[in-house]
């Protein structure tokens, strides 16, 4: 479990799918399903992710393998490092992350880029692009529209 939190699905809201403490989660059915915020995710992270951080979040030479990062913080330290960047500087190498928190395709996804590494990490789906994905809800729309028109 990524920082001690559970990730069994129990709540949907805006057609994402959130464990018992509100922390967005993935859910996957027996067929292997997976529940649309999951596919979403995968589509943002390698449009905006993956140059630098590998496909799949197995990571680069120059960028962590990000399946294994989520599972060593919680949400919140995450969702801090997307948005205001982060910079490590030792005398072997010099990491930097662009802060994206004013990129829309990013910050309107950050949940599903979260839960899509959250599966990734546990194992839950395999490398590429998931198979079977559970139709775009209305409700997933309407969130979506509201932030990409903000």
């Amino acid at each position: 479990m990524p920082s001690g939190h559970d990730i069994t699905p129990s709540e949907m809201m805006d057609g994402r799918w959130y464990n018992e403490e509100g922390i967005p989660t993935f859910k996957i059915e027996d067929d292997g399903t997976v529940d649309y915020a999951t596919f979403s995710g995968f589509r943002r992270y390698h449009a905006e992710c993956h140059v630098c951080h590998g496909p799949d979040g197995e990571g680069s030479t120059y960028a962590p393998a990000l399946k294994k990062s989520v599972l060593r913080m919680d949400y919140y330290d995450f969702q801090e490092i997307v948005a205001s960047g982060k910079q490590e500087v030792s005398n072997s190498a010099n990491q930097v992350m662009p802060a994206f928190g004013t990129n829309k395709n990013v910050w309107c996804y950050i949940d599903d880029i979260y839960v899509y590494l959250l599966a990734r990490g546990t194992d839950s789906i395999p490398r590429g692009r998931p198979a079977k994905k559970a139709e775009k809800s209305d409700d997933f729309i309407a969130q979506e529209d509201s932030c990409m028109s903000m």
